[in-house]
């Protein structure tokens, strides 16, 4: 084991050896010298065959030399703990190399490095995340929920081979129709400032004269049940109801107007309504605020009571719930905004091409 952790240890040397030896290549050659044993002695032990170099005992009688003449009463707890150390070493490095392995797997399949928290991935697209705030209470749990990430990586890598065709999704919308138009959806939370940002590149764009586009709302919730923004879920349900009540299918519908003015507009007191709703605003005053913008763009009081009757019905839950088990199950997004156009699924801020 001590010539396996002394030839890890090499290769990370070997960065600083090669920018010393430009200045003393001698250096170099006995580094390289030293490497080339080593790695005799690795591939034998890999491969499970003897070490015939003894290049683990010279490490070893190398460190010792010096402590056996000084202190020979230390010689056997030092021994024991360069082995220790080594072996450490080595579980690390195959630790960290699993895990490397991992994170490449789950970028690639999910676009995420971060299965549980998509927005920690600094490599990944910009997104609200899905979070599963799971957590393990002891080892044999800890162990389950790594497998099952493994299980969620190898379960979406199909996805990346496979045709992303709208009319293939079950979804309920507003729909924005533009007839002989390409099909596009798009995945959104009222409360994602990511999801904001796409948004505004999708109108700069003309993105909703160009594809026929289903707009879905989803207030992001973690497996508790709890939401992610406040009011996101409000929100959803006054859209929704609003949508079934007009079923309008242009950019001039009242569902579109709210999501336009969420996500381009500021309230009287300058916050931006989407900073306003998640910080400022109660639920009580969500509400109100919503139903005036109802009757702002036109709706009569009747209506107004329909729709905010109807927003508490099974119907509505029924449309958020089928909408929730689309994105996790189906598409298997780990944030949002996540849109599908031309046949293809597109993970956090639209840009515009």
């Amino acid at each position: 084991m001590v010539c396996i952790a002394a030839f890890i240890i090499l290769l990370i040397v070997g960065i600083f050896v090669a920018f010393i030896s430009i200045f003393k290549p001698k250096v170099g050659k006995r580094y390289l010298r030293t490497l080339k044993k080593s790695w005799s002695c690795f591939g034998k032990r890999i491969t499970l065959q003897k070490c015939e170099t003894g290049f683990g005992d010279d490490v070893k009688n190398n460190v010792l030399s010096k402590l056996i003449i000084r202190h020979p009463k230390w010689v056997k707890p030092v021994s024991a703990m360069i082995e220790i150390a080594s072996i450490l070493i080595v579980v690390i490095t195959v630790w960290s190399l699993i895990e490397g392995a991992k994170a490449g797997l789950a970028l690639y399949s999910l676009g995420t490095c971060n299965v549980k928290h998509a927005e920690s991935c600094t490599l990944g697209s910009e997104v609200c995340s899905i979070d599963d705030n799971t957590e393990a209470k002891n080892p044999i749990e800890y162990i389950g929920l790594w497998l099952s990430d493994w299980g969620e990586i190898f379960g979406a890598i199909p996805d990346k081979f496979r045709d992303w065709n709208t009319d293939n999704f079950d979804v309920v919308a507003i729909e924005i129709k533009n007839d002989g138009k390409p099909g596009a959806i798009d995945f959104f939370d009222p409360g994602c400032i990511i999801c904001k940002q796409s948004f505004q590149a999708q109108l700069d764009s003309g993105f909703f004269e160009n594809y026929n586009v289903k707009l879905v709302i989803l207030p992001i919730q973690d497996n508790d049940g709890n939401f992610k923004f406040a009011n996101s879920e409000l929100i959803a349900r006054y859209i929704y109801a609003v949508n079934k009540y007009e079923q309008k299918t242009s950019t001039d519908s009242v569902a579109f107007k709210i999501v336009k003015r969420i996500f381009t507009e500021k309230d009287k007191e300058n916050r931006a309504y989407l900073d306003a709703f998640n910080d400022f605003y109660s639920s009580d005053e969500a509400r109100e605020l919503l139903k005036a913008w109802l009757k702002e763009f036109g709706l009569d009081d009747r209506a107004v009571g329909e729709i905010s009757e109807n927003i508490t019905s099974n119907e509505i839950d029924e449309i958020l719930k089928k909408n929730n088990d689309v994105v996790v199950n189906n598409i298997h997004a780990k944030g949002i905004p996540t849109l599908i156009y031309n046949n293809k699924k597109h993970t956090g801020r639209y840009e515009a091409k």
